[in-house]
Protein backbone atom coordinates (compact mmCIF):
# COMPACT_ATOMS: atom_id res chain seq x y z
CA UNK A 1 0.00 0.00 0.00
CA UNK A 2 1.16 3.59 -0.93
CA UNK A 3 0.49 6.30 2.16
CA UNK A 4 1.65 10.04 2.79
CA UNK A 5 4.09 11.35 5.14
CA UNK A 6 1.65 13.06 6.50
CA UNK A 7 0.39 9.40 7.93
CA UNK A 8 3.43 8.36 9.15
CA UNK A 9 3.67 11.97 11.03
CA UNK A 10 0.41 11.11 13.18
CA UNK A 11 1.60 7.39 13.21
CA UNK A 12 4.29 8.75 15.01
CA UNK A 13 2.83 11.36 16.96
CA UNK A 14 0.33 8.65 18.77
CA UNK A 15 3.70 6.73 19.31
CA UNK A 16 5.41 9.03 21.38
CA UNK A 17 2.52 10.25 23.26
CA UNK A 18 0.10 7.30 23.52
CA UNK A 19 -2.43 9.68 23.19
CA UNK A 20 -4.90 10.81 20.81
CA UNK A 21 -4.75 14.48 22.29
CA UNK A 22 -1.73 14.51 22.48
CA UNK A 23 -0.83 13.76 19.29
CA UNK A 24 -3.51 16.20 18.24
CA UNK A 25 -1.49 18.99 20.56
CA UNK A 26 1.56 17.71 18.84
CA UNK A 27 0.01 18.35 15.04
CA UNK A 28 -2.20 20.88 15.33
CA UNK A 29 -5.17 19.33 14.52
CA UNK A 30 -8.24 18.21 17.08
CA UNK A 31 -8.61 14.92 18.34
CA UNK A 32 -11.27 13.53 16.15
CA UNK A 33 -9.29 14.08 13.04
CA UNK A 34 -6.73 11.91 14.64
CA UNK A 35 -8.97 9.39 15.94
CA UNK A 36 -10.46 9.44 12.30
CA UNK A 37 -6.84 9.19 10.56
CA UNK A 38 -5.33 6.57 12.25
CA UNK A 39 -8.45 4.28 11.99
CA UNK A 40 -8.23 4.58 8.48
CA UNK A 41 -4.97 4.39 8.06
CA UNK A 42 -4.93 0.75 10.23
CA UNK A 43 -7.81 0.08 7.74
CA UNK A 44 -5.71 0.90 4.75
CA UNK A 45 -2.90 -1.47 6.11
CA UNK A 46 -5.01 -3.99 6.79
CA UNK A 47 -3.66 -4.49 10.41
CA UNK A 48 -3.43 -2.72 13.88
CA UNK A 49 -0.75 -0.76 14.96
CA UNK A 50 -2.49 0.36 17.98
CA UNK A 51 -4.03 -1.80 21.20
CA UNK A 52 -6.52 0.89 22.46
CA UNK A 53 -5.94 0.72 25.80
CA UNK A 54 -8.02 3.06 29.27
CA UNK A 55 -4.79 4.69 29.60
CA UNK A 56 -4.18 5.80 26.13
CA UNK A 57 -2.55 4.07 22.88
CA UNK A 58 0.07 1.25 22.66
CA UNK A 59 2.07 0.13 20.15
CA UNK A 60 1.30 -3.57 18.81
CA UNK A 61 4.20 -5.67 17.20
CA UNK A 62 3.22 -4.48 13.77
CA UNK A 63 3.08 -1.18 14.85
CA UNK A 64 6.62 -1.35 16.89
CA UNK A 65 7.89 -2.49 13.21
CA UNK A 66 6.11 0.78 11.62
CA UNK A 67 7.80 2.93 14.01
CA UNK A 68 11.49 1.98 13.47
CA UNK A 69 10.86 2.20 10.05
CA UNK A 70 9.05 5.51 9.78
CA UNK A 71 11.75 7.05 12.51
CA UNK A 72 14.63 5.95 9.67
CA UNK A 73 11.84 8.36 7.16
CA UNK A 74 11.45 11.16 9.27
CA UNK A 75 15.36 11.40 9.90
CA UNK A 76 15.96 11.26 6.01
CA UNK A 77 13.21 13.71 5.28
CA UNK A 78 14.83 16.14 8.12
CA UNK A 79 17.75 16.15 6.58
CA UNK A 80 16.83 16.71 3.09
CA UNK A 81 14.46 19.66 4.68
CA UNK A 82 17.83 20.99 6.02
CA UNK A 83 19.93 20.51 3.35
CA UNK A 84 17.51 22.22 0.95
CA UNK A 85 16.88 25.04 3.55
CA UNK A 86 20.73 25.50 3.38
CA UNK A 87 20.69 25.99 -0.30
CA UNK A 88 18.51 29.48 0.27
CA UNK A 89 20.91 32.74 -0.80
CA UNK A 90 18.02 34.91 -0.17
CA UNK A 91 17.48 37.32 2.92
CA UNK A 92 13.89 37.11 3.35
CA UNK A 93 11.98 34.75 4.63
CA UNK A 94 11.44 33.26 8.28
CA UNK A 95 13.82 32.70 10.70
CA UNK A 96 12.98 30.76 13.98
CA UNK A 97 15.33 31.62 16.59
CA UNK A 98 14.96 29.61 19.90
CA UNK A 99 16.73 31.30 23.62
CA UNK A 100 15.08 31.33 27.01
CA UNK A 101 12.77 34.03 28.36
CA UNK A 102 15.03 35.42 30.67
CA UNK A 103 17.96 35.61 28.16
CA UNK A 104 15.07 37.79 25.74
CA UNK A 105 14.00 39.94 28.45
CA UNK A 106 17.14 40.59 29.96
CA UNK A 107 19.39 41.15 26.84
CA UNK A 108 17.76 39.80 23.57
CA UNK A 109 15.12 41.99 23.30
CA UNK A 110 16.97 45.40 21.63
CA UNK A 111 19.24 43.38 19.68
CA UNK A 112 16.47 41.39 18.20
CA UNK A 113 14.89 45.02 16.91
CA UNK A 114 18.16 45.91 15.45
CA UNK A 115 18.70 42.94 13.81
CA UNK A 116 15.35 43.00 12.09
CA UNK A 117 15.98 47.15 11.23
CA UNK A 118 19.33 45.85 9.30
CA UNK A 119 17.17 42.89 7.53
CA UNK A 120 13.84 43.87 6.68
CA UNK A 121 13.33 41.06 4.49
CA UNK A 122 13.75 38.57 7.49
CA UNK A 123 10.28 37.78 10.02
CA UNK A 124 11.66 36.61 12.75
CA UNK A 125 9.82 33.48 14.84
CA UNK A 126 11.30 33.93 18.47
CA UNK A 127 10.61 30.22 20.45
CA UNK A 128 10.78 30.91 24.23
CA UNK A 129 11.61 27.49 25.59
CA UNK A 130 13.74 26.74 28.81
CA UNK A 131 14.65 23.17 27.40
CA UNK A 132 16.08 22.37 24.48
CA UNK A 133 14.61 22.76 21.27
CA UNK A 134 15.85 19.90 18.63
CA UNK A 135 17.39 22.07 15.29
CA UNK A 136 17.83 18.70 13.91
CA UNK A 137 14.38 18.75 13.27
CA UNK A 138 14.07 21.76 11.99
CA UNK A 139 11.94 23.18 15.46
CA UNK A 140 14.31 26.07 15.35
CA UNK A 141 17.00 27.52 13.07
CA UNK A 142 19.23 28.96 15.19
CA UNK A 143 19.56 29.35 19.41
CA UNK A 144 20.84 31.17 21.67
CA UNK A 145 21.19 29.81 24.93
CA UNK A 146 23.13 28.97 28.30
CA UNK A 147 24.52 25.60 27.51
CA UNK A 148 27.89 23.62 28.94
CA UNK A 149 27.28 21.08 26.47
CA UNK A 150 26.06 21.65 23.06
CA UNK A 151 24.68 18.85 20.98
CA UNK A 152 27.63 17.67 18.69
CA UNK A 153 24.93 17.74 15.97
CA UNK A 154 25.03 21.78 16.18
CA UNK A 155 27.42 24.34 15.13
CA UNK A 156 28.32 27.72 16.42
CA UNK A 157 30.03 30.46 18.72
CA UNK A 158 30.77 30.55 22.15
CA UNK A 159 29.97 34.14 23.32
CA UNK A 160 31.13 33.84 26.69
CA UNK A 161 31.13 32.19 30.05
CA UNK A 162 27.68 32.52 32.23
CA UNK A 163 28.77 33.18 35.50
CA UNK A 164 26.31 33.11 38.68
CA UNK A 165 26.18 34.35 42.31
CA UNK A 166 23.72 34.71 45.20
CA UNK A 167 21.23 37.55 44.85
CA UNK A 168 18.61 38.82 47.26
CA UNK A 169 16.35 42.35 47.14
CA UNK A 170 17.82 45.30 49.42
CA UNK A 171 15.01 45.43 51.14
CA UNK A 172 15.11 41.81 51.99
CA UNK A 173 18.79 42.34 53.17
CA UNK A 174 17.71 45.39 55.92
CA UNK A 175 18.28 43.20 59.17
CA UNK A 176 20.05 39.92 58.13
CA UNK A 177 23.59 38.98 57.74
CA UNK A 178 25.01 37.72 54.93
CA UNK A 179 24.93 34.00 56.43
CA UNK A 180 23.27 32.04 53.57
CA UNK A 181 21.91 29.31 55.27
CA UNK A 182 20.10 31.60 57.54
CA UNK A 183 17.98 32.69 54.42
CA UNK A 184 15.01 31.96 52.75
CA UNK A 185 15.82 30.83 48.92
CA UNK A 186 14.08 31.04 45.84
CA UNK A 187 15.06 27.83 43.71
CA UNK A 188 14.67 25.81 40.44
CA UNK A 189 12.32 22.81 40.09
CA UNK A 190 13.16 19.80 39.19
CA UNK A 191 12.89 20.20 35.16
CA UNK A 192 15.83 22.68 36.20
CA UNK A 193 18.09 20.33 38.36
CA UNK A 194 20.38 19.80 35.65
CA UNK A 195 21.78 23.03 36.19
CA UNK A 196 25.20 23.50 37.53
CA UNK A 197 24.03 26.26 39.42
CA UNK A 198 20.68 24.04 41.04
CA UNK A 199 23.53 21.35 41.98
CA UNK A 200 25.70 23.47 43.31
CA UNK A 201 22.91 24.67 45.81
CA UNK A 202 21.08 21.54 46.59
CA UNK A 203 24.92 20.30 47.67
CA UNK A 204 26.04 23.70 49.78
CA UNK A 205 22.73 24.69 51.34
CA UNK A 206 20.70 21.65 51.54
CA UNK A 207 19.18 22.32 54.67
CA UNK A 208 18.09 25.93 53.91
CA UNK A 209 14.50 27.03 53.89
CA UNK A 210 12.91 27.11 50.44
CA UNK A 211 9.93 29.96 49.87
CA UNK A 212 9.33 29.13 46.06
CA UNK A 213 10.43 26.80 43.81
CA UNK A 214 9.70 27.30 39.54
CA UNK A 215 10.43 26.11 36.02
CA UNK A 216 11.85 29.57 35.27
CA UNK A 217 14.70 31.62 36.25
CA UNK A 218 12.74 34.46 35.12
CA UNK A 219 10.30 34.06 37.95
CA UNK A 220 12.55 33.48 40.25
CA UNK A 221 13.90 36.89 39.70
CA UNK A 222 11.01 38.20 39.94
CA UNK A 223 10.20 36.51 43.32
CA UNK A 224 13.57 37.27 44.45
CA UNK A 225 13.32 41.31 43.33
CA UNK A 226 9.78 41.40 45.23
CA UNK A 227 11.61 40.52 48.48
CA UNK A 228 10.63 36.48 48.98
CA UNK A 229 14.25 36.02 49.24
CA UNK A 230 17.65 35.03 47.69
CA UNK A 231 18.01 33.02 44.84
CA UNK A 232 21.03 31.88 42.49
CA UNK A 233 21.21 33.71 39.32
CA UNK A 234 23.06 34.83 36.41
CA UNK A 235 25.26 37.99 36.92
CA UNK A 236 23.40 38.90 33.37
CA UNK A 237 19.91 39.05 35.46
CA UNK A 238 20.70 40.41 38.74
CA UNK A 239 23.92 43.11 38.16
CA UNK A 240 21.13 44.53 36.01
CA UNK A 241 18.41 45.18 39.11
CA UNK A 242 18.60 48.25 40.84
CA UNK A 243 16.70 46.85 43.93
CA UNK A 244 18.81 43.49 43.89
CA UNK A 245 21.90 43.33 46.04
CA UNK A 246 24.76 40.99 44.78
CA UNK A 247 25.67 38.61 48.13
CA UNK A 248 29.37 37.62 47.65
CA UNK A 249 31.51 36.29 44.74
CA UNK A 250 30.64 34.83 41.82
CA UNK A 251 30.47 31.03 42.65
CA UNK A 252 32.34 29.35 39.74
CA UNK A 253 30.85 25.78 40.20
CA UNK A 254 27.16 27.17 39.25
CA UNK A 255 28.63 28.52 35.74
CA UNK A 256 27.50 28.21 32.57
CA UNK A 257 28.27 29.08 29.31
CA UNK A 258 26.91 30.83 26.67
CA UNK A 259 26.43 30.18 23.34
CA UNK A 260 24.56 30.87 19.55
CA UNK A 261 24.09 27.57 17.52
CA UNK A 262 22.63 26.38 14.42
CA UNK A 263 22.76 22.90 12.33
CA UNK A 264 25.35 22.42 10.52
CA UNK A 265 23.30 21.70 7.42
CA UNK A 266 21.92 25.41 7.95
CA UNK A 267 25.46 27.42 8.47
CA UNK A 268 25.26 28.32 4.84
CA UNK A 269 21.62 29.41 4.57
CA UNK A 270 21.93 32.86 4.06
CA UNK A 271 19.22 34.48 6.92
CA UNK A 272 20.91 32.08 8.91
CA UNK A 273 24.21 33.33 8.60
CA UNK A 274 23.26 36.87 8.66
CA UNK A 275 21.62 36.60 12.45
CA UNK A 276 24.69 34.54 13.60
CA UNK A 277 26.69 37.21 12.42
CA UNK A 278 25.06 40.33 13.69
CA UNK A 279 24.06 38.51 16.85
CA UNK A 280 27.41 37.18 17.50
CA UNK A 281 29.19 40.49 17.14
CA UNK A 282 26.53 42.18 19.24
CA UNK A 283 26.66 39.70 21.89
CA UNK A 284 30.47 40.26 22.82
CA UNK A 285 29.54 43.93 23.89
CA UNK A 286 27.66 42.30 26.65
CA UNK A 287 30.83 39.64 27.60
CA UNK A 288 31.68 41.47 30.83
CA UNK A 289 28.46 41.50 32.14
CA UNK A 290 27.75 37.90 31.27
CA UNK A 291 31.30 37.04 32.79
CA UNK A 292 30.20 38.88 36.09
CA UNK A 293 32.13 42.03 35.57
CA UNK A 294 29.60 44.30 35.19
CA UNK A 295 28.97 45.85 38.61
Amino acid sequence: MSFQWDDLRMFLAIARTGTLSGAAKQMGVNHSTVFRRINGFEDGLGVRLFERLGSGYALTIAGEEMRASAERVEREIDRLDRRITGQDLRLEGTLVVTTTDTVVENMLGPYLAAFKQAYPGITLDLVLDNQHINLSKRQADVAVRPTMSPPETLVGRRISGLAFAPYAAKSYMKGRTLDLAALDWLAVDDSLAHLAADKWFRKTLPGAHVAMRTNSLLGILHGCEAGMGAALLPCFMGDTRKKMLRLGGIIPQAASAFWLLTHEDLRHTARVRAFMDFMGDALMAEVDLLEGRGV
